[in-house]
């Protein structure tokens, strides 16, 4: 099915994070829908932190398929623009927020994007500090890492005696630790295309909370579009997406994560720079809601990485 010109796609997988193993579904699926799309694909398997061999291939473009440190916090990215390089998400700036949970509330808080309250314990800070800091917040609670993906780490404390396992648990995964109140309600994603919201997916999950074997393992896990709401809170749920998607910087696409609470507020949890591309993700199902299938949503991700970059360059020969 091909859809336009041929480009040359190299498209950036595995990694060296431990969400490796989702980064090769990810990038073996956009890869085969790339060629479907009809374009000239080299699989990258990313093994090198230096991307030797990479710029031998003369991309058009990179489609970043890379989960976790090195390939959502802007690492990668600061790479491929020094080689020139155009790449398919966010640039390293964006990529950086989007990873870092704590700057991320920040600035969804400073751009009046609701979100749940929070403290934050860092390698300075005891057991017994975040104990009491919870005791004054109050149970249940969120224990996340604040720099890390696909729910690794994540942890629901509803008694005060698991709080230590579950920041060892965290910390397991990054030094700095994020605890957030816990919220009740339904679970939402709204996936963001080029600064437009998509069609919502509602998550049902079989477990206690979508963590990573509800997401990647768990044929009972529920996805549910189109989703029943008032017309009034669906818009509120897609402009607080697009609000966050702005707020970080983003470019191309990104993934807004959210509840609604029992408790008639809305809640954005994180935004994810670089989604799952697997058969279970959810933007590639958001997309397809929206009438945008696979090969055109991939097709879209790396014209649009061309196309910016030389207006990028075209603007900086004018000001030259």
């Amino acid at each position: 099915m091909k859809l336009h010109q041929t480009l040359r796609v190299a498209v950036l997988m595995g990694g060296l994070s431990r969400e490796r193993e989702v980064s090769l579904k990810s990038g073996k699926a956009v890869a085969a829908a790339l060629r479907d799309a009809g374009h000239e694909v080299t699989d990258y398997d990313v093994t090198d932190p230096a991307l030797p061999g990479l710029q031998e291939t003369r991309p058009d473009a990179c489609f970043v398929a890379l989960h976790g440190p090195f390939g959502e916090d802007g690492t990668v990215q600061e790479l491929l623009e020094k080689m020139g390089l155009p790449y398919t998400g966010s640039g390293p700036a964006a990529s950086r927020l989007g990873m870092n949970k704590m700057a991320s509330k920040r600035l969804f808080i400073r751009h009046s994007v609701p979100t749940p309250d929070y403290f934050a314990v860092d390698p300075s800070h005891s057991v017994a500090w975040a104990e009491r800091q919870a005791e004054q917040f109050g149970y249940p609670l969120v224990c996340k890492p604040a720099a890390s993906g696909s729910s690794l780490g994540v942890s629901i404390v509803k008694d005060p005696a698991r709080l230590p396992d579950a920041i060892a648990l965290a910390r397991d995964e990054g030094d700095v630790v994020l605890v957030e109140r816990y919220v009740r309600g339904r679970e939402f994603t709204v996936g963001v295309l080029r600064g437009e919201g998509l069609p919502m997916i509602e998550l049902v999950p079989s477990r206690q909370f979508f963590d990573y074997e509800a997401k990647y393992n768990d044929e009972r896990t529920r996805y549910i579009t189109p989703v029943s709401l008032l017309p009034t809170l669906y818009r509120k749920c897609s402009a607080a997406a697009v609000r966050a998607y702005g707020a970080l910087g983003c470019r191309h696409m990104a993934r807004v994560d959210m509840i609604y609470g029992y408790d008639a507020n809305l809640y954005v949890l994180e935004l994810n720079t670089i989604p799952g591309f697997t058969p279970r993700s959810l933007l590639p199902m958001a997309a397809a809601e929206a009438g945008v299938s696979f090969p055109a949503l991939c097709d879209r991700l790396v014209r649009a990485a061309v196309r910016d970059t030389a207006e990028k360059r075209k603007r900086r020969r004018l000001i030259a």
